[in-house]
């Protein structure tokens, strides 16, 4: 059996708090200490808090796997993007050029399979014609936000690269796991049999 491309993880959590972060800084992978409202931490924070709600949906998909089994399938994808992206937290809690070689990371492989799985499930759904809201189940809002929190993920990325560097394969796994969330979110109401809510301008107050 070919040797796994990266390191299983070596840490015993025996305590929970340590209180070395009371002065209000945290330790990098890479052993530096910065402030905790580091843009690097902002970054990966946001990143954290991506999974969990990736967390959130997938447990719901779950759930309904019991009506549409099809859901089953998307729940697998959900688990492993929660694993891509706790590979990409360790990266970017890891100053530039100080990577280890055999540490996680995002490669051309992960933004592959994702570009593969937007093509596939968007053949499966309709056309659409009009810009659509989050609902129509709670999966898909879930998955909405999900959405919405990768693109900030991507712009706090963005922002961190410009001022100390950042792999670019992980700006471009945010930018296609944000497209990909979108896909999946139309993809469950459709596994569902459930209708999009589409944009429609004239409901507003001031249209009536």
């Amino acid at each position: 059996m070919s040797e796994k491309p990266y390191n299983e993880p070596r840490l015993t959590l025996n305590r929970i708090y340590t209180r070395t972060g009371d002065s209000g800084e945290t330790a990098l992978v890479s052993g530096e200490r910065v402030p905790k409202d580091h843009l690097r931490i902002e970054c990966y924070g946001t990143v954290d808090e991506l999974n969990a709600f990736v967390g959130l949906a997938c447990q719901s998909a779950s759930e309904l796997a019991a009506v549409s089994p099809a859901l089953g399938e998307l729940c697998e994808i959900l688990v492993r993007v929660q694993h891509e992206l706790f590979n990409l937290g360790s990266v970017l809690a890891t100053m530039p050029g100080k990577l280890m070689p055999r540490q996680a990371r995002i490669t051309e492989q992960e933004i592959c399979t994702l570009e593969a799985e937007i093509d596939r499930c968007n053949a499966t759904v309709p056309a659409l014609k009009s810009f659509v809201l989050p609902g129509g189940s709670r999966l898909n809002a879930e998955l909405h936000v999900c959405r919405t929190v990768c693109r900030r993920a991507e712009r706090l990325a963005v922002a961190l690269s410009h001022e100390s560097g950042v792999d670019p394969l992980g700006v471009r796994y945010l930018n296609r796991l944000s497209d990909a969330l979108f896909v999946y979110s139309r993809w469950a109401n459709h596994l569902l049999g459930l209708p999009e809510v589409l944009w429609e301008p004239n409901r507003a107050s001031s249209a009536r």
